[in-house]
Parts: structure tokens; sequence; C-alpha cells
């Protein structure tokens, strides 16, 4: 087969799988950062973009991820939410054909071919290509994928700072690129000058350097909104990393044999791990042994494409991992993006050592069992009310699924069932702000007054000052919006009294 037509089989089987999509809506994050978003509503956001942080100033100014804004805008000049899904297809598609194109490069044309349609369809990117906003995951890894390539392949330092420039303006994890680099030239899968060395690093310098300016000015966060997981709120770092460590287990789990997902991983479906003794951190261990010993096995063997796939896992992993600091979720299905490239390098590498007899119908029956799961978990993204659900059914243990399904029941005009839920979510967790001002909603709308008042200081204890304001305005902007002119009243006047 040409090489054309591998990468015209691998971008098709790329778009196939996720064609229900087309016929999704905007949901969770996508309704703070496209439908509300006054950036994307207007042909100025291409550029404004450019001068401010991903999250609006009211949800707390943070991160900088420009490129991703920019595209939605440009989206939005040109069609509604079935445009924006259509465009995450493609992005898709092309992270795809660039994974395609890498294991080509140290494999032949049937490794190339399986580790692009295994990446096509992996059933843990279902959340970074469904939901839009999930798109800075496709842009940060195609631009991470393109400038290893023109590295390491081409030994092009002006293209590879470049597209690793692209990468850092859509996502935050695409910095691991000069590590992945590195990695490669370790394993001897390029062997560069040392003068061509020298300018890869000086490029990286001063990318870095530049990027990180920006960072700290735009994306570093205007407000005191909770920026970590919530179950390590209140934890010692040495309680963050013991959880962390469980939490490979999870991603050990999703790479190798993702037939459950789950939108959230917060408390009770998931808890901090505080002793190394609990059989949790155990789990964890083995599964980063487990790992160790394959990368080791695969570099004593001459596997370096197994070897420099362990190892892109491993680097792609740690800045959302919680290792290195806390993040703002435990475990992300839509983080898994980038370090699922590695996972299928290496899988492919294994694969190769097969039978060519073999080789065929293994991988036609993972491609097709695994898009089968894909296709059918496309729905889930449908709109915000089935995520919601999706929540309380997959993570019936979470507050999350409690919490989502009171703005779901506010948005259907029934607060005294919005007010149930937000009472169960409180029961579970009791360190999430916006458990007690959506909640407030409800009983200020049903003329309980004294719970509202009840929830609200509750949500004084977990943050005072100016972050409580913060809440009370946003959320008092949005009851209005949706016809609940008493609390938000009750919520503008609570804060004028906090603010003095």
């Amino acid at each position: 087969m040409s090489a054309k037509r591998i990468y015209l089989t691998v971008a098709l089987c790329a778009v196939v799988v996720y064609l229900g999509a087309l016929w999704n809506q905007f949901a969770l994050d996508d309704l703070a950062i496209i439908a509300r978003n006054p950036l994307v509503s207007h042909a100025s956001g291409i550029w404004r973009a450019f001068a401010t942080s991903y999250w609006p100033p009211e949800l707390g100014g943070r991160m900088y991820r420009p490129l991703v804004i920019a595209t939605f805008a440009v989206d939005r000049l040109l069609d509604g939410t079935t445009w924006f899904h259509a465009v995450n297809l493609l992005w898709n598609a092309a992270a795809a054909v660039a994974v395609t194109a890498l294991a080509r490069r140290w494999s032949d044309d049937a490794g190339g071919l399986a580790a692009g349609l295994l990446f096509a369809v992996h059933p843990v990117h279902v959340e970074a290509v469904a939901n839009v906003v999930g798109r800075a995951e496709l842009m940060a890894a195609l631009f991470v994928a393109l400038a290893v390539y023109a590295a390491l392949v081409r030994g092009f330092v002006v293209w590879s700072s470049f597209a690793w420039t692209l990468g850092l303006l859509c996502k935050e994890n695409a910095a691991v690129a000069p590590a992945l680099i590195a990695w490669g030239w370790l394993l001897g899968l390029a062997r560069p000058e040392r003068r061509q060395v020298a300018r890869f690093v000086v490029s990286w310098v001063v990318v870095g350097a530049l990027y990180g300016v920006v960072w700290v000015m735009l994306g570093h966060g205007a407000t005191q909104y909770q920026s970590v997981a919530p179950m390590f709120v209140g934890v010692s770092p040495v309680a963050v990393r013991l959880t962390a460590v469980h939490g490979l287990a999870d991603v050990a789990r999703l790479l190798v044999f993702p037939l459950t997902l789950r939108v959230d991983y917060s408390p009770d479906e998931r808890t901090a791990v505080t002793s190394p003794v609990d059989p949790r951190f155990a789990a964890g261990v083995v599964c980063l042994l487990l790992w160790a010993a394959l990368l080791v096995v695969s570099w004593t063997r001459g596997r370096r494409l197994a070897a420099f796939g362990l190892g892109w896992a491993g680097i792609a992993l740690l800045p959302v991992a919680n290792l290195l600091y806390p993040t703002g979720v435990y475990v992300a299905e839509r983080t898994l993006y980038l370090p699922s490239a590695g996972f299928v390098l290496a899988v492919t590498d294994w694969l190769a050592a097969l039978p060519r007899a073999w080789l065929r119908p293994l991988v036609g029956a993972l491609v097709l069992l695994t898009g089968i799961r894909t296709a059918a978990r496309v729905p889930v993204w449908r709109d915000d009310a089935s995520v919601a659900q999706s929540v309380v059914n997959d993570s019936p243990r979470s507050y999350v699924g409690h919490t989502r399904m009171t703005g779901l029941y506010l948005d259907q005009r029934d607060p005294a069932r919005a007010l149930a839920e937000a009472r169960l979510a409180a029961r579970i967790y009791q360190r999430d702000p916006w458990i007690y001002v959506t909640g407030s909603v409800a009983a200020f709308s049903v003329g309980q007054g004294g719970a509202a008042d009840s929830l609200l200081d509750a949500l004084e204890r977990v943050c005072s000052g100016t972050c409580a304001v913060s809440y009370y305005r946003y959320e008092a902007a949005v009851a209005r919006a949706h016809g609940y002119p008493v609390a938000a009243d009750s919520l503008e006047a609570r804060a004028e009294r906090l603010a003095r």
C-alpha cells in the first residue's frame, strides 16, 4: 500500500468512528469557553485571543491557549455546532496521520498503518474529540508530533521550533516536545552533530522563555477560583503524590483496556491516598514498575520504537499526572490523548514481532472492537444534560454528578429537585463552592431563604473574601439570565455586603 493510501485510510478511520459527534451540541466547558465567550462571538477574537487568558476573567482568567480560541472564533463565523465538531474530527485525523508518519519512519508501512489505526480509534480519545474544547488536546498533540518529526526525521531546527511554538499556544502540555526529541536522540533514532544539538537547545530556551513570560502575564490566574483537583484540597503534598501514583493504575487501565470510561473521577468515586501502605498506592507502584520493566526490556532488545513509545507515554504524562505539582484533575481521559500516541507506538513495535499472518487479523480485530467502543461512547457528549446523566450513571459515588444535576434542574425550571441534588452533593464533598452557590439559587427560588443563607455561609467557610464575591457575582449573572431574579438579587446583595 502506498504512503498516500496509508495516510488516507488512517484519516478516514479517524473521521468515521466520530461521525456521531456531528449531532452533538455544546457540553460542559464548551458553554463557558465557546457559547458564552465574547471572544468567540466576534471576528476580533481571532487576534484578541492572543492578548488574554483562555478562561474568561470572571471564571478565573487562567491558562493561555490563544490559538485554540482563535480557531473557535473562526468556526463561529462559518457555522454552528456541527461545524465546530466537524473541525475537531479533522484535527483528530491530522494527529492520527502524524502518528502514522512517525511509526512508518522507524517501522514499515504495515507498522505505520497499525499505529495510525489504533490511535485513530482508541476509546480514551472520545472526550477530547467529542467535546469541542478538547480541541486543545488535539492541536497540541498534532504540533508536538510535527515538532518531533521535524527534529528526529528531518533535522529541521526552525520548523521543529515553529511547530513547538504552535503547540504551546494550544495547551501547556506541549512543553514536553523538547524532552521527547532528546529522548529520541538518546535512543539513537537520530544522531545530530553537536552544533545541531546546540541550535535546538538555543531555540528551546528562547521559545520557552518567551512563552513563560507571556503565560505568567496572561495565563497565571486573575481570581481565586479553586484550581486543584477536589481530592487534593486540604491534603499534604505527600498525600497528593501518593494519590498521583494510585492514579497510574487508572491511566494504565484506560490505555490498555478502555472498556469502562468516565467523565468524572472526583470524590467519592476516587479519594485521596494518605498512606504508603494503602493497597491503592501499591497498585500504582506495580503499574509504574511494569512500565519501567517493559522500557528496559525494549531498550536492551533493541526495540527502539517500543522504547521510544514507552518513554513518550511517560514524558507526556508528567505534566498531567500530579507527580510534579497538583493539577485541576486527578485523572481526565482527555489528558491521555498525547500520552496514548507513545502507547500505540510501543504496541505497534511489539505487534511487528508477530508473524505477518497474525498481524493483520489481530490489528483488524483490535481496530474493530475499539472502534465500536469509541463510536458507542460519542453520544454521551450529545449535550450538557447527557453528560450530567452519564456522570450519575458511570460515577454514582461522585459529588460532581449531583452538582451538575443541580444546574440541569435549574435549567429545567425545577428548583426543588435542584436543591435536593445540591444537598446530596454537599453530603459527599464539602469543599466545592459551586455546590453551595448553585444550591442557594435553588433554595432562594423555592422560598427557603434560611436554607440558602446556610449554604452561602458554608461557601464562605470554604473560600472567603474576594473569592466568595467572585462566585456570588458570576452565579448572580447566570441566575438572572436563566430567569431567577430573586436569587440573583440576593446573591448580588450578599456580594456587595461582603465586598465592603
